[in-house]
């Protein structure tokens, strides 16, 4: 889905209404015929046999998420689940406790007796370390966008070290010896893994590490416009920015215009995430994905194939955050000025 949102110039979101025949959505004929297009010449199956195969005695997933309306991320990691169960004649349930640990118990109580569950995807808005509940000791579980340190449970999450690496080595490659950082709160795991994946690629290209061009925002659009407009107004500003999150980016692109930067021209700003406003910018963002679909989708997959196998066996993968190319990254301005003979 992710392939043919990328060549129908579209979100996820919309490729996942059209594959689904959702008939309420509010999408155009002319881009419904696209989305269909591209995906039978990309071999994506179009047929779903959820409806076909008999109805199972344990059919039921239950999702369960501390939180749902931070950020669109955790509704894009739910619509993966739903399609990854929905393909194998599985219902999704969803539920969020708000981090309330009387409300996940009640929530447990409850489903755990349901004669139709099949198991527990157990997720979180931030990726952190997380102690299973005692209750899912022996019902199958897949731990989505965080860890457990006994590694007791599979578990997907995003691969943030080689996002944070993707993203600078994209601007040091275009010639960047001065690349900010304006980062997410240290205490959050996300922003601790971009951080060491920005000075991996920095070391990787014999850049010095500089903390004065380091900045922790708050992942919104104005600390990424405050802290952007700090570092670019200093007598030696960075000529690239990489930003932690889409929307701190946005506002880095707005303090550029203030101070009169044109960017890339003058400086080149990279985001993360790749949320849809990316493609809205001017320019384009390039930006980092954030697999929220593919972790929630293979969460689903993996769960009801160890429910159904019986296996005990114990999967932990990190999911790859791809860099997504579009306008917003050029060389250095005395580099584009004076190209190499």
């Amino acid at each position: 889905m992710t392939d043919i949102a990328k060549l129908a110039g579209v979100s996820q979101s919309t490729v996942s209404l059209v594959i689904n025949h959702m008939s309420g959505a509010k999408v155009s004929k002319a881009t419904r015929e696209a989305v269909l297009r591209i995906a039978r010449e990309i071999g994506y199956p179009l047929q779903r046999h959820a409806h076909a195969r008999p109805e199972q005695e344990r059919n039921l997933v239950v999702y369960l998420t501390d939180e749902l309306a931070t950020s669109p991320h955790a509704m894009q990691t739910i619509e993966g689940a739903r399609d990854g169960a929905w393909e194998q004649g599985c219902l999704l349930a969803v539920f969020a406790t708000r981090g309330d640990p009387e409300l996940e118990g009640a929530v447990l109580g409850r489903m755990l007796a349901n004669p139709a569950l099949l198991g527990v995807v157990y997720a979180t808005i931030f990726t952190r370390a997380v102690t299973v509940p005692a209750g899912l000791k022996d019902v199958p579980t897949v731990l989505l966008n965080c860890h457990a340190r006994d590694r007791a449970c599979s578990s997907v999450v995003p691969s943030e070290v080689l996002g944070g690496f993707a993203a600078t080595m994209r601007l040091a490659e275009a010639g960047h010896r001065r690349i900010g950082l304006i980062n997410g709160e240290g205490w959050i795991e996300a922003a601790g893994e971009r951080l060491k994946g920005y000075r991996q690629a920095l070391s990787t290209c014999d850049i010095p590490y500089d903390a004065a061009l380091v900045r922790e925002g708050d992942w919104q659009v104005d600390s990424g416009y405050r802290h952007a407009l700090d570092l670019l107004a200093r007598p030696d500003p960075p000529t690239a920015l990489f930003c932690a999150n889409d929307l701190m980016a946005v506002g880095a692109i707005e303090a550029a215009r203030k101070l009169g930067l044109e960017v890339p021209e003058q400086v080149s700003i990279v985001g993360y995430d790749d949320q849809d406003l990316a493609r809205y910018t001017t320019p384009q963002l390039t930006t980092v994905l954030l697999p929220n679909y593919e972790m929630g989708r293979w969460a689903a997959q993996a769960l009801i194939d160890q429910a159904r196998s019986g296996s005990a066996r114990r999967t932990s993968i990190k999911m790859d955050c791809p860099l997504v190319e579009r306008e917003s990254v050029a060389p250095p301005a005395h580099q584009s000025a004076h190209p190499p003979a």
